[in-house]
């Protein structure tokens, strides 16, 4: 006899990802697709996952990732799949792996994704193309990072670009949206993009709007400036009549701790005549590269990694710098290049972040550090375990909304993010009431309790307990999504 299904999971309470409110379904799986929802337990197939007691939500979508060369490297994604996310927005923060044809080491921070060989494929063509033929267990979605360009085409990053030079870049970046990347990404308050000014920006901008893409921006200051940031990537994005993400948006700074009152007042009175988000990650501490004036605003800062003191991982800073005998400043320097978390984030402004209402979770992980700040492993069950049940700062089917609705709107991703007949069977099944991250500052490579099995495409990625070796991940080209532009 035939079987109705390839997949049935039955028995589970369904959290649909709209945020209307959880019911009990079974769900049956036809071609990686969800086929029905309903009383089904009388139905046959091939598999039959048995969902009592759980609940069955869409895969989580991480908005905001550095997964670049990870989809190539670790094609598990254990550190995703592990939290339930099945699709991954990489090349943030103005830092894409493509196109990129660098004529040396790449300079900070786009060695936070890899050295020179990993900077390989001079078209995103050539990169989606790989991921084609050799698939991760998630889904992914690109962008195409300003800094990444800028540092292909000028052998000076020091000042705006020439005029041949933007056009090399509009050109660059046109053909990028061309063969499947979703926008453009910057890293404004990085070395490499500095120098760029607004005009730059609008330029390359106009170019993804003809291709109906959009603008992520990590903004040229998070701290004493962040406002007048807020301002110019507003600018910017309605200049180019371009949706826009403001990306881990946050207020950096012991002085500016409370200031997210009037950061998204700002966001979200732009937010009334142009398309708008931010993504944000669940914790007080940041992650990026090894930075002084990072250093001086944090409460604390451990090391992520670093090439000249590779034993310094996972210590402090200021333990360092007296086991050296001198300085942390001078520290810094003996440190180089290296990557740091900096402590240096309030709770009561991470909180009010997170509650926004189109305030997407995205990781900002960094799985090429060595010791990784641990949002890498544990942001998604952070959001839904401490921030949901623990601290009730909104219902487990916002939170849910959050990580998959939302994102799937913004970045246009058809068939995804919900329980619908017809969605792709993107799907974690979680214990709503035991979920959460076990990734720590100390001890950060630790796959979250609670989530159960996770599929992709129909295809089980994690079982509950270990990858399965499946990848059955798509690269997901602008031509296949729909960003809402109205």
């Amino acid at each position: 006899m035939a079987m109705e299904f390839d997949t049935l999971i039955v028995g589970g309470t369904v959290v649909d990802g709209t945020g209307r409110p959880r019911y009990p379904a079974d769900i049956g799986l036809r071609d990686g697709r969800i086929d029905r929802i309903g009383c089904l337990t009388a139905s046959t197939a091939r598999e039959r996952i048995d969902a009592t007691g759980m609940i069955v939500a869409p895969g989580f979508i991480d908005s905001h990732t550095h997964d670049d060369t990870a989809l190539l490297n670790t094609p598990c994604m254990i550190e995703k799949v592990s939290q339930g996310v099945t699709t991954v927005v990489a090349g943030n923060c103005g830092i894409s792996i493509a196109p990129a044809a660098l004529p040396g080491a790449p300079p900070p921070p786009l060695d936070l994704i890899g050295d020179a060989a990993a900077y390989r494929f001079p078209s995103m063509g050539d990169y989606l193309d790989r991921l084609d033929r050799i698939p991760a267990a998630t889904n992914s979605v690109m962008l195409v990072g300003h800094s990444s360009l800028r540092a292909s085409l000028m052998s000076n990053l020091d000042r705006a670009a020439g005029e041949s030079e933007l056009a090399e870049m509009k050109a660059l970046l046109a053909v990028a949206m061309e063969q499947g990347a979703v926008g453009l990404s910057t890293g404004l308050a990085y070395q490499p993009a500095r120098g760029a000014p607004q005009s730059e920006i609008v330029e390359l901008a106009k170019v993804v709007q003809a291709h109906r893409g959009l603008y992520a921006t990590h903004m040229r200051d998070e701290a004493d400036d962040v406002l007048l940031s807020i301002q110019e990537a507003v600018e910017t994005s309605r200049a180019a009549d371009i949706p826009m993400v403001i990306s881990h948006h946050k207020i950096l700074g012991k002085c500016n701790h409370g200031l997210s009152s009037t950061s998204l007042a700002a966001i979200s009175h732009a937010a009334k005549t142009q398309k708008l988000a931010i993504d944000v990650y669940p914790y007080i501490a940041s992650s990026t590269v090894l930075k002084r004036d990072r250093v001086v605003q944090s409460n604390k800062v451990m090391i992520t990694w670093s090439e000249s003191m590779p034993d310094a991982r996972g210590r402090f800073l200021s333990d360092i710098a007296a086991d050296l005998a001198c300085s942390e400043d001078d520290a810094i320097d003996r440190l180089q290049p290296a990557g740091a978390i900096y402590f240096v984030l309030s709770e009561e402004d991470v909180r009010r972040i997170l509650q926004w209402p189109d305030a997407m979770i995205g990781s900002d992980g960094l799985p090429q550090d060595e010791f990784p700040h641990p949002r890498l492993w544990g942001s998604f069950p952070r959001v839904l375990g401490h921030y949901a049940r623990d601290v009730g700062l909104f219902p487990l089917e916002e939170a849910v909304r959050k990580m998959t609705s939302l994102p799937a709107r913004i970045f246009g991703l058809v068939d995804r993010g919900r329980i619908n007949v017809g969605s792709w069977a993107d799907i974690v099944i979680f214990d709503a009431a035991n979920v959460r991250d076990v990734a720590t500052f100390t001890d950060p490579m630790q796959p979250s309790e609670g989530i159960g099995m996770v599929l992709v495409n129909g295809d089980c990625v994690w079982n509950g307990t270990a990858v399965t070796g499946s990848t059955p991940g798509r690269a997901l080209r602008r031509q296949n999504l729909s960003i809402p532009f109205e």
